[in-house]
């Protein structure tokens, strides 16, 4: 029986979920992923969840494939196919030398989970669904993350049935540039919702690019159950696509 095998599978423990999360010196930031790996132990008890970082945090993803032995499904808690999803976590599990046995699954985003939560967010900050909304991401030059991004916002308009504008922190348009074009065509009251995980230097660039009394800014998705649920949903679509390969054979 394939060592990916669904859950519940007779005789087959569950492979390691193995989150990968984005570096940060911002102990908020490290809380934040910490929480939100509680609340996905919580949701799938036996299940054993480990953490790595790519950027400037440890343990670093290499240390933690060193220590993980038997079947491992490498989870990106990132929300688009940006640099660390394309080249960074392949190579670190082509370092581990255990190929067979570990799995990458997809990013987190664009998914409709992550704009009910977004939206959540939104309503807990104060934003009274008026006006629009400036979805500020981080920049990337990897083919496909502003696309990615671009269907991110496309969902939260769905979702909230107001007009949402794409933004990037690091790249053009900036989330105080898209707030200004908002504003001049008459959209009233603009809301900046960051998408991003946790705490750190680009939610503080995203409350800051908003201006002091000026839009509304709310907080980081963080450990929302949506998060939780879309990181299982992620570890379980790998783990079938491993198992479905290896029963057509």
């Amino acid at each position: 029986m394939s060592p990916f095998a669904g859950p519940g599978a007779a005789g087959s423990a569950p492979p390691v979920l193995v989150a990968v999360a984005h570096g940060t010196r911002d102990p908020a930031g490290l809380r934040t992923v910490a929480q939100v790996l509680d609340r996905v132990r919580a949701l799938r008890p036996g299940t054993p969840v480990v953490c790595g970082f790519v950027g400037p945090a440890l343990p670093g993803l290499d240390e933690v494939l060193e220590h993980v032995t038997g079947p491992a499904v490498v989870v990106p808690l990132l929300l688009g196919p940006g640099y660390h999803v394309r080249t960074d976590i392949p190579a670190a599990v082509r370092r581990a030398g255990r190929r067979p046995l570990i799995r990458t699954a997809a990013p987190l985003g664009p998914d409709p989970l992550l704009a009910g939560a977004l939206a959540d967010r939104l309503r807990e900050a104060g934003w009274a669904g008026r006006g629009a909304v400036v979805l500020a991401a981080a920049a990337s030059r990897e083919p496909g993350a502003r696309t990615a991004v671009a269907t991110a916002a496309a969902q939260l308009a769905g979702h909230l049935g107001r007009p949402v504008v794409p933004a990037f922190l690091g790249g053009s348009p900036s989330p105080a540039e898209a707030v200004a074009a908002l504003r001049q065509q008459g959209h009233g009251p603009v809301a900046v919702a960051p998408y991003l995980l946790a705490p750190g230097d680009f939610a503080r660039r995203a409350a800051a690019a908003a201006g002091p009394g000026n839009a509304l800014v709310s907080a980081p998705l963080g450990a929302h159950e949506a998060v939780a649920r879309l990181v299982l949903r992620r570890y379980d679509a790998a783990r079938a696509r491993t198992a479905g390969a290896v029963a057509a054979r």
